[in-house]
């Protein structure tokens, strides 16, 4: 079983950061790209950011110059730093994993049950 755990989110004030983690566990042979995303109410779920195995990142428009995504390939984690945060990031932040299960031909897309971040005053 391969599960994705995020961590991170709270309320926190307009202008200030936070960090979150998404630890991916269980039977996992390779981990292509990992992703985060984020869901309001009365809105799809939309792209924040992406990083390949590789590194290589792209970002939502709302989240350059603002957000950054890395990731430990030795922890199979991910993170994205959330600094200048505003009003409107308030959402359900949700990680995306696109994983090799098992062995190099068993790849599946996984997401984690997300965690909220509130910005507000």
């Amino acid at each position: 079983q391969v599960q994705l755990v995020e961590s991170g989110g709270g309320l926190v004030q307009p202008g200030g950061s936070l960090r979150l983690s998404c630890a991916a566990s269980g039977r996992i042979f390779g981990i292509n790209v990992m992703g985060w995303y984020r869901l309001t109410p009365g809105k799809e779920r939309e792209l924040v950011a992406t990083i390949t195995s590789g590194g290589s990142t792209n970002y939502a428009n709302s989240a350059k110059g603002r957000f950054i995504i890395s990731r430990d390939n030795t922890k199979n984690t991910v993170y994205l730093q959330m600094n200048s945060l505003k009003p409107e990031d308030t959402a359900v932040y949700y990680c995306k994993g696109d994983l090799l299960y098992s062995g190099p031909r068993d790849r599946q897309i996984y997401w984690g049950r997300g965690t909220q971040v509130t910005v507000s005053s």
